[in-house]
């Protein structure tokens, strides 16, 4: 079971952060204290991610419980392909979605990915296993790793939330690019995955009023 960062660890980061790149320094001063979002990680925590991408987060929850009573609780990849694939539609998921879930499955069983081994790859093995797999891009192998495993340097550079915040942060007219965005946050390793709550975190402040960004940031 990974072991992500405590409260007390990740404050340690926050000022190592704020000390390698004072750009931080305003979202550091905005965003409280907070803890690091564990999920449950696996074939179950893969799918998962796929159920949640792209609708909003009640009906992601709703999605997700309906596959899961479907399925009597059995979140596992012979469960999957054992189950017709009209029935997974009936739950709530897209034709697509439930077809990635089904490749997810396969290659588990085919054995081109081994969860329970996959914490033993580096961060780079471990996002080129998971993107070889149909369905799965870089942005969901990153969130996977740093939510489902607890890997401490990740930066999912391709996320816009990401992106606007450091555009925030660099006080700059335009949002870096997913490649700009990864190149922009070598500076924070090894604590890439920190910065990147602490980004989402000042992001969500704003989003929700609860930061104020100066006037031509907005």
């Amino acid at each position: 079971m990974p072991v992500p960062l405590n409260p007390v660890q990740i404050a340690a980061a926050r000022e190592v952060l704020v000390t390698l790149d004072p750009a931080l320094a305003r979202a550091h001063a905005v965003t409280p204290a907070f803890e690091w979002r564990l999920r449950t990680g696996g074939y179950e925590g893969l799918f998962h991610m796929i159920v949640d991408q792209q609708v909003s987060v009640a009906a992601a929850a709703a999605i997700w419980r309906r596959v899961v009573e479907g399925l009597d609780g059995d979140i596992t990849p012979r469960a999957v392909l054992a189950c017709d694939p009209l029935r997974l539609r009936t739950f709530g998921l897209s034709g697509q979605k439930a077809k990635y879930a089904y490749e997810i499955a396969l290659a588990q069983v085919e054995g081109r990915i081994d969860f329970d081994h996959l914490e033993g790859l580096s961060d780079a093995d471990a996002i080129a296993r998971l993107v070889a797999i149909k369905g799965v891009g870089r942005w969901t192998a990153e969130t996977f790793l740093m939510f489902c495993e607890g890997r401490q340097d990740i930066f999912p550079g391709g996320d816009i939330a990401l992106q606007e915040a450091i555009r925030w942060a660099d006080g700059a007219a335009l949002r870096p690019t997913e490649k700009q965005a990864w190149a922009r946050a070598k500076i924070w390793a090894p604590h890439r995955s920190v910065a990147a709550h602490l980004l989402w975190g000042w992001y969500g402040a704003v989003k929700r009023g609860e930061a104020v960004l100066e006037e031509h940031l907005a």
